[in-house]
This record gives C-alpha cells, structure tokens and sequence, in this order.
C-alpha cells in the first residue's frame, strides 16, 4: 500500500482478531514493524504472548520489544472483553475482571511503553475506547464505564505528555462485527424483576454488532490517527456514530439517556 510507517515500530495488543488483527495487517502494509501482544499466537507477525492484565508480562515484553527494535514509536490499546446483564446481578469479581482488561490492561501497556517512547523522542498512543464511553448502554453497564474510564484516562494522559511528544488519541468504535460478540460474557444470575429486558437488550446489541462495519474501518481510522502530527483527542469510527455524538452535544443530556434507554432497555 504504503510506506508511511517505514521504520517505524508498532505494537498492538488484542491482535489475534478483529480490530486490533486489522489494524496490525494495515500498518505492516504501510511498512511498519508490527509487534503483536497477544493471549495466542497471531500468525505472519512477530507476537509476544502477553496478558495485559499481568503488570510483570507486559513490562517483560516492552524490554524484550526495546532489545529487539530499540524503539516503540506507536501503541494501539485494542485489548478488550464485554460482559452484559443488570448492574446489580453483577458479580464483584466480574465487574473486577473487566476493569483488569479494558483499563488496567490498557494502563500496565501505558506505563511500559511511556518511558521507552521518551527515551526514542516520541510516539503516538491510540486507545481503542468505543461510543459506549459516551452513550453508556443499559445492561451492558460495566463495559460502558471501563471505556469511558479509558477515555478520561487518555484525555489526561495526552496533556501529561504532550511536552514528551508523545501523542494520545481515542478512537470511539460503534457497532462492528467481530469474535467480540460471541466471546462476550452473559451475566446468568438475571434477575426475574428485570423480565425479559435483559434478552431483548442483549439481543439488540448483538444484532447491531453482527450488522456492524467491519473490522478494517476502524483499523484505518487508527492508522490514520497515528499518521497525523496533530491528531484529535478522540475520534468516532463511522459516520452514523460521529452523528449520535453530535447530537448528544446539541440535545439535552436527559432526553439522550432516555433515546438510548428505549433502544436498549
């Protein structure tokens, strides 16, 4: 394709599939070095076998990463996983766990990677977040405030920084169509107060996912983002979703919340 990231070192977590696959595909077409921190091999490029959620890991990979290249000049985030079902039927040790992958995960890669980036004169960190960061969807409640906490995690991280020239972005994924909805996480412990809510929540949200765009398109919004000197502090992937955080800008947040509730709840 490209030759935009010559040179360049690239490292991607969540990279066995969807976005953070595509992703990692198109910056090697752009001549990247690509750097895979996965659970499982991916193959055609080099993968270090990392859990995110192990702070020891993903340290240990960034060393071996800085052995190998000298240098990281972008990370992208990807690493997630989603749970759904009502707030209170939520176990402690579930809403923990996803707070281990979509923040912690994402924050242990952070502090690996900052000091190396530092030490190489900058970088670009890209965040995969989502819409949900921004329109917090019923019963699929904890994955809506792990992005969100990522979100404000990035907005602060990027001022932090920015005298470094290290750049921060996040990209704000709507529906896509990915292994993501069939590994989510199904609450079982529904409450019977909630009726039948919950499955029709869930099965929207699984509608939407297995009609969503796919997994390249967002990969090209974050190839783009980290390609630009300047990029924006957060950016929607696809325009139907840059259209429904216009609107929770101009309309008032109450009559918002009650839209997404009704599509949702």
């Amino acid at each position: 394709m490209g030759n935009r990231f010559k040179g360049k070192t690239v490292v991607v977590t969540g990279a066995s599939s969807g976005i953070g696959m595509a992703a990692a595909r198109l910056f090697k077409a752009e001549g990247a070095e690509v750097v895979c921190l996965a659970r499982r091999a991916v193959n055609d490029f080099e993968c270090i076998p990392t859990d995110v959620t192990d702070e020891e890991a993903v340290f240990s990979a960034v060393e071996k990463i800085m052995r190998g290249h000298g240098r990281i000049d972008v990370l992208v985030n990807n690493a997630g996983m989603g749970i759904s079902g009502a707030v209170e039927d939520t176990s402690l040790p579930d809403a923990k766990a996803i707070f281990d992958v979509n923040f912690f995960g994402a924050l242990n890669v952070i502090k690996a990677a900052v000091p190396a980036m530092r030490q190489g004169g900058g970088g670009t960190i890209i965040n995969v977040s989502s819409v949900a960061a921004e329109l917090a969807i019923p019963f699929q409640s904890f994955y809506s405030a792990t992005k969100a906490a990522l979100s404000s995690l990035s907005y602060a991280l990027r001022n932090e920084v920015a005298p470094f020239n290290i750049k921060v972005a996040c990209v704000l994924p709507g529906d896509v169509k990915t292994d993501f909805t069939s590994a989510r996480k199904k609450n079982a412990a529904n409450s019977p107060a909630y009726g039948e809510r919950i499955a029709r929540a869930v099965a929207a949200m699984e509608r939407d996912e297995e009609n969503g765009m796919p997994p390249e398109k967002i990969a090209k919004c974050i190839v783009r983002l980290a390609s630009r000197k300047n990029p924006p502090v957060a950016a929607a992937g696809g325009t139907k979703y840059k259209i429904f955080l216009f609107l929770k800008k101009i309309l008032p947040w109450r009559l918002v919340n009650y839209i997404v509730g009704r599509l949702y709840g």
